[in-house]
């Protein structure tokens, strides 16, 4: 099975634009205004509008106001919504689009637990981050700890880079993984040569 790529916290059209280059599957927008990743829906559009065919768009949120979230879906059209905050299931599912729901690895959370209390969740995102984090802290957990043989479909983050994506897709080996802080220069802002790195690395471990 070949790992799905997501490189999250797109900020600027050229990085979107290298992300798919490189072959990423998706690409993440923030919605929460306080990451240093934060776009608006104007820049979320001119992201978009960037982008070739067939890169699915992610629009992540936390805790944010249903208003807010059906603002986005309303403008933007996004693939699939992220949740990373307390959103209950019952919010995850209002608004006609599959979500992703992140999983905060970096306390005493079961992976199993999160799938049971989120069954029609599309993936879920297995994050170091604590509860009521949004991530890319660049911080890892155990990746053994991910690991769902009858579950739903994983998806690796949090502290992946070019040096150990390999790794942590060979520990896990999950449907795709997620990176932001560990291809950047600064918040938001990519190192288009990393991203290329990143995705070779998990190409490598695909091929053997």
């Amino acid at each position: 099975m070949r790992t799905r790529v997501k490189i999250c916290g797109i900020t600027r059209a050229e990085d979107a634009r290298a992300a798919a280059m490189a072959g990423a599957d998706a690409i993440g927008l923030v919605f929460y205004d306080q990451s240093p990743r934060f776009v608006t829906i104007e820049q979320a559009r001119e992201v978009c509008r960037a982008l070739p065919p067939f890169v699915a768009v992610t629009a992540l949120f936390l805790d944010a106001a249903a208003a807010s979230v059906q603002t986005v879906v309303d403008a933007l059209r996004p693939d699939i919504l992220q949740f990373h905050g307390n959103e209950a299931p019952e919010f995850c599912q209002a608004f006609g689009v599959s979500y992703i729901r992140a999983v905060p690895m970096g306390g005493d959370a079961d992976p199993a637990e999160w799938a049971a209390r989120f069954p029609d969740a599309a993936a879920l995102l297995l994050d170091s981050h604590r509860a009521g984090e949004a991530g890319g802290r660049g911080e890892t957990f155990d990746w053994q700890r991910g690991v769902l043989p009858n579950g739903p479909a994983v998806i690796a983050a949090g502290g992946l880079q070019p040096d150990n994506v390999g790794a942590a897709v060979r520990d896990m080996r999950p449907y795709g993984v997620d990176v932001s802080s560990g291809v950047e220069i600064a918040p938001g802002i990519k190192d288009h040569q990393l991203m290329q790195q990143f995705i070779e690395a998990i190409y490598r471990v695909d091929r053997d």
